[in-house]
């Protein structure tokens, strides 16, 4: 075996040491940032956000851009941190896996906060409340939950509905996206669709009388946007940029523009709780 000289060995030592110096602080870099990247973001200053395309007033495209309540209040959050928002469509059957596994920074798409998704992502602070709409064609007799039983009942894979429907021994048929719902109650393959209301309700508007709302009850649980698990600083730096939008009026406008007239629940409370949204004007 060769013997190195002292020199030569020491300068070994060296190069081994600043390797794995580089090594660490790369592998350091994936998960807490970097000074131009503190959020740990696919692309340094741009959050990338999986949305649906089809479900107004929440989330939709409109003259070829991303809009609805969810997207405008997530723009309106981000730009307190300084982030460009780019919106990527996709299907909510997807998106807390494309969430969770990093090809998109966030999920916006009216996602209720339920213990089986925490085990898929973690949520940010609620910031808006729904309720489930029963849609059924114009000419059906349905007139509550109760009467589903027996009945064809449509819903969008992997929503809060899908589990509703399911814990109802419903068995649900299942299609990915909400074109798929309305498309069969309009052509009478469905007799009921369970839709979260106000997405239910403009549809149903936009039926021409072909299709419309028979009931609607409170969901359980907020609504929020979906982070990787462990993504901390971009959770808790949106939860914050939330409470400003909320505390300057953002919120209750956005409220107002899409959900006009809908009463707010008495023990709902938007954000962090800590800061209070201005009145509807």
């Amino acid at each position: 075996m060769r013997i190195l000289p002292a020199l030569t060995r020491a300068a070994a030592v060296g190069v081994a040491a600043i390797l794995g110096a580089a090594t660490l602080t790369a592998c350091g870099s994936d998960s807490a940032g970097t000074a131009d990247n503190p959020y740990d973001l696919l692309q340094p200053g741009v959050l990338r956000a999986g949305t649906l395309t089809d479900a107004p007033p929440n989330v939709y495209l409109k003259d070829g851009k991303f809009t609805g309540f969810d997207n405008d209040l997530l723009v309106a959050a981000a730009d307190k941190l300084g982030l460009k928002v780019e919106f990527v469509g996709t299907d909510f059957s997807a998106l807390l896996s494309q969430v969770n596994t990093r090809k998109f920074d966030i999920g916006s798409s009216s996602i209720t906060i339920t213990e089986a998704r925490k085990k898929t992502v973690d949520f940010g602070n609620g910031y808006d409340f729904g309720y489930f709409g029963l849609d059924v064609p114009a000419g059906s007799a349905l007139t509550s939950f109760d009467e589903l039983p027996g009945k064809r009942v449509v819903v969008v894979q992997g929503t809060v509905q899908d589990d509703y429907a399911t814990n109802k021994g419903l068995d649900p048929v299942r299609v990915p996206d909400y074109n798929g719902a309305i498309n069969q109650l309009k052509a009478g393959t469905a007799d009921a669709w369970i839709a979260p209301a106000e997405i239910g309700e403009k549809t149903a508007a936009d039926s021409g009388g072909k299709i419309k709302v028979a009931a609607k009850e409170l969901s359980p649980a907020p609504t929020a946007y979906a982070f990787a698990k462990g993504n901390d600083a971009l959770r808790e730096a949106l939860n914050k940029a939330l409470d400003e939008v909320i505390a300057d009026g953002t919120w209750t406008r956005l409220q107002e523009q899409y959900y006009p007239g809908r009463p707010i629940p008495a023990d709902f409370t938007p954000g962090s709780g800590d800061v209070s949204a201005p009145a509807a004007s």
